[in-house]
C-alpha cells in the first residue's frame, strides 16, 4: 500500500484491464463496419461471370440467359442471316458501331467473335423494355423488306440480327454486346472479357 491508502498494483492491474476490455470492444466495433465496405456474397453473385454451352443452339434459333439481372439474348445465326446484314446498311442508323457499346473485339460488321455466334444484351436502348426475337423473313406485321431481327413492342423499335438500330427509331443506338470469352469452342463465359480471360 501506498501512503494514501491506495493500492497502486490494484490500480495498474484496473487500468490494464479497462485498456484490454476498451481494446476489444472497438476492435469488435470496427469488424462488421470494415467489412460493410465489402460487397456481399449476393452482390458478388450479381456480377459474378455466367457460363454458357451454345451447343444445343440450332441455326437461326436463340437462347435466353441471365446476367446481372438483365437478359442476354444469344443467337446462332445461318449464313443466310449474316449475307442479310450486309445489305442492311444503308437502312441503319450506327452500322459500325460507333456510338454503341460493345467490346473492342466485337467492333466489326457482325458484333461478334464468331460471325455464327451473337451475344446482346435484351433491353432497347429507348427505355428498356425487352425487344421480341423476329427471326422471320417478310413477316405481314413487319413488312415485306424485314429480313429478320428484334422488334421493341414498347415503342417500335426495329433491329436487325446484329442488334444495330434502323434509323429513324425511338431507340438510340445499337443494343449493348457485354463483355464475354470461350472457354471452349461451345462455351462462352458472360462477363469474362476476351482480352482480359
Amino acid at each position: 500500500m501506498s501512503n494514501d491508502g491506495v493500492n497502486a498494483g490494484w490500480r495498474r492491474f484496473l487500468v490494464a484491464a479497462t485498456s484490454v476490455v476498451g481494446a476489444a470492444g472497438a476492435v469488435g466495433a470496427a469488424v462488421p463496419f470494415v467489412g460493410s465496405w465489402f460487397p456481399s456474397a449476393k452482390a458478388k453473385a450479381a456480377g459474378a461471370p455466367v457460363k454458357v454451352n451454345v451447343s444445343k443452339i440450332e441455326p437461326g434459333q436463340q437462347m435466353i440467359v441471365e446476367w446481372r439481372g438483365q437478359p442476354v439474348f444469344i443467337v446462332r445465326r445461318t449464313e443466310e442471316i449474316l449475307r442479310n446484314l450486309k445489305s442492311l446498311e444503308a437502312r441503319l442508323s450506327d452500322p459500325s458501331s460507333e456510338n454503341s457499346d460493345q467490346p473492342a473485339y466485337a467492333r466489326n460488321e457482325v458484333r461478334s467473335i464468331k460471325p455464327e455466334i451473337l451475344l446482346l444484351v435484351g433491353l432497347c436502348t429507348h427505355l428498356g423494355c425487352s425487344p421480341t426475337f423476329r427471326p422471320e423473313v417478310a413477316p405481314v406485321d413487319l413488312g415485306k423488306d424485314w429480313v429478320g431481327g428484334y422488334f421493341c413492342p414498347c415503342h417500335g423499335s426495329h433491329y436487325d440480327l446484329a442488334g444495330r438500330v434502323y434509323k429513324s427509331q425511338p431507340a438510340p443506338l445499337n443494343l449493348p454486346v457485354p463483355p464475354h470469352s470461350y472457354e471452349t469452342d461451345d462455351v462462352i463465359v458472360i462477363g469474362l472479357d476476351q482480352e482480359n480471360g
